[in-house]
């Protein structure tokens, strides 16, 4: 039995007998270890919600997001240099890594709720529906962000036949199950985003309760997965559905916005995953070249970045935030160039630019694009992405979908460089040790 399933169990009942105390997640204890009523069910799906991980988050290191900064601490140096530099081989043993024990936590825990889900005593019918679709899109998205992790990418391989991870679909701590391929995982989440579509009840939660997932981020998700499988027509409908039902932003041009990423924000639909402020001496080092892509006249440079001295430094680094509809803007005109309709495409981001650019920055940005060619346009929303998605977590993976360029770094007159192999992850030590089997998949 795997080292990492046996550490569920442990987890199972801290889930139920411990809670953190958090001032934004709304915990309470319910000081039992089996579940039987709603309110317990909530309480273990909420113990996932409060402890989900934030690798998406600390993939920036590992792009061209970032630079090291003089004055970095030895500490971090030892925790995230490796990482900086893709020294997969033989990493320092202080190494922090992304997860895995903890998406595999979430996985069961998921698979707990909606096996037992008829069980769920004390509790309106619609409220235990919206735990069981939230259960289905914590099941997927933990699944989505491990092949995404330790897989190649789906646009990148031959997925039907490319060892992806294993997948875990019943709450059987005994399990010992063997990887899956890429094309399998990806089935396995949409068609856990179809389950979570006919749970979900909620449109909306208020403040302090939106990291929950709710009936909009269903398309959000499903827009993403098919942006990462390049299924361009699927991606740009379930993106339109997001923008029809939220497609407020916010007017960084006005002093009075929010960020983004604020769980207050009007783009804001999933305020889940924690931008950390523990990686503020290395992830707040903006790289150069990231602040070139910034022309004149764009709100977010003083927005998301402090430009107050030489070195530039990063304001948008602590928020909540996994789906705001900014993103859907984006998906579907990259959708729509991939289509071959670029005039459609640059309609489609004019919304989000019109409250990112003053005018005279506009109308030279629509000009710009007017006259570009397909490919030109399609690297123009590639740079787009990374100027309004900066630091949040899907700089990596649009690397690793797109183009998988080569960046080279260099540190103590050591050069080092991030080639196609690398933009996929090794599997953990401890998945390796439990079952060397794992590089098998079915």
């Amino acid at each position: 039995m795997y080292n990492w399933i046996k550490h569920i169990i442990v987890l199972l009942a801290l889930s139920m007998s411990f809670v953190s105390c958090d001032d934004f997640l709304d915990i309470t204890p319910t000081g039992k270890v089996i579940p039987s009523t709603l309110d317990e069910y909530r309480a273990l799906l909420t113990y996932e919600y409060n402890n989900f991980v934030g690798d998406r988050y600390m993939t920036a290191i590992r792009t061209d997001e970032i630079r090291l900064g003089a004055k970095t601490s030895s500490e971090d140096l030892d925790a995230y240099l490796d990482l900086w530099l893709w020294k997969d081989e033989d990493p320092s043993p202080t190494t922090t890594y992304f997860s895995w024990r903890t998406y595999y936590h979430c996985i069961y825990i998921a698979n707990y709720i909606i096996e037992h889900k008829d069980e769920i005593k004390n509790g309106s019918a619609d409220d235990v529906s919206q735990l069981v679709g939230e259960a289905y899109m914590m099941r997927a998205y933990s699944h989505f962000l491990l092949v995404n992790l330790y897989a190649q990418a789906y646009t990148h391989c031959t997925p039907a036949t490319t060892r992806g991870v294993p997948m875990m679909l019943a709450a059987d701590v005994n399990a010992v199950p063997r990887s899956s391929s890429v094309e399998t995982v990806y089935k396995q989440v949409l068609s856990d985003l179809d389950e979570a579509e006919k749970y979900m009840k909620k449109e909306k939660w208020d403040t302090g309760f939106n990291y929950r997932f709710n009936v909009v981020s269903v398309n959000a998700f499903r827009a993403r997965t098919y942006l990462y499988m390049g299924e361009w027509q699927n991606a740009y409908d379930e993106a339109q559905k997001v923008i029809t039902a939220w497609g407020d932003l916010e007017d960084l041009n006005s002093s009075s916005a929010k960020m983004p990423t604020d769980p207050e924000s009007v783009e804001n639909i999933v305020a889940l995953e924690h931008f950390s402020t523990n990686m503020s001496t290395v992830i707040n080092m903006v790289n150069n070249e990231l602040m070139q892509k910034y022309r004149d006249g764009d709100s977010r440079k003083t927005k998301y970045y402090d430009t107050s001295s030489s070195t530039v430094t990063l304001k948008k680094r602590d928020g909540y935030c996994s789906f705001r509809s900014a993103e859907a803007y984006l998906t579907a005109a990259e959708a729509l160039v991939e289509l071959g309709k670029t005039s459609d495409a640059i309609a489609q981001l004019m919304p989000l630019l019109t409250k990112r650019l003053n005018s005279t920055a506009l109308q030279n940005a629509q000009n710009l694009m007017v006259g570009m060619s397909q490919e030109e346009l399609l690297q123009e929303i590639y740079d787009e992405r990374a100027r309004e998605l900066s630091f949040e977590g899907h700089r990596w993976y649009d690397l690793r979908r797109t183009t998988q360029p080569q960046l080279s770094r260099m540190y103590r007159s050591t050069s080092y460089t991030l080639t196609p192999e690398k933009y996929t992850m090794k599997f953990p030590s401890e998945a390796v040790e439990s079952n060397p089997e794992i590089e098998i998949w079915e």
